[in-house]
């Protein structure tokens, strides 16, 4: 499942009493979004461009990445946080982050802010549509899949923004390229 549907889930098994009490249940998945990303972005900084050099495995895809590279690009230190409600580009911005190696006090700040917009609002969300809905808790797997594909909106999004783009020259690679692997940020 998507981490937007796991934790719509989880909100609405808590309002049926499944789940741990809501509080219990926002401050563990606020911890685990911050401290997962905290580790995506240490991995980020060990291993450094190796990763973009590496090939494509059943896991691991350069696309994806990339991807994440493009939409730091175009937002900067805003990525952290907004790429917290973009599938695939929530899982390797704390990589990018460390790899391009962001301000540490920039990146905290900004995934501190995004894991609680992300963890607790949609897990709120799914709390409070189970325990007043009806109409959620009789259809869930319809609700369940009307988040996943809510989810993938974006993704969809940029697709067809990448379809319309021109090619990038070599001379747009290799400066792209340069950005990646660029002069190392201080990280206080």
């Amino acid at each position: 499942l998507p981490g937007d549907s796991l934790l719509f889930t989880a909100g609405l098994l808590s309002s049926q009493g499944t789940l741990p009490a809501l509080p219990i249940l926002l401050v563990g998945c606020f911890v685990a979004a911050a401290a997962g990303d905290q580790v995506g972005y240490v991995f980020g900084r060990k291993v450094g461009p190796a990763l973009f050099r590496r090939p494509d495995s059943r896991i691991f895809k350069q696309e994806y990445v990339e991807k994440a590279q493009g939409f730091f690009d175009r937002h900067g230190s805003k990525t952290i946080l907004l790429a917290r409600f973009v599938p695939v580009v929530r899982t390797f911005a704390p990589i990018v982050a460390g790899v391009g190696h962001m301000r540490y006090r920039t990146f905290v700040t900004f995934n501190v802010v995004g894991a609680l917009l992300w963890a607790v609002g949609i897990t709120t969300l799914g709390y409070v549509l189970g325990d007043r809905v009806p109409w959620v808790e009789d259809n869930l797997e319809l609700a369940i899949l009307g988040i996943v594909a809510l989810s993938f909106i974006p993704i969809g999004i940029e697709v067809l923004r990448a379809r319309r783009a021109p090619t990038p020259s070599p001379d747009e690679l290799q400066e792209h390229e340069r950005g990646i692997f660029g002069p190392e940020i201080p990280t206080d």
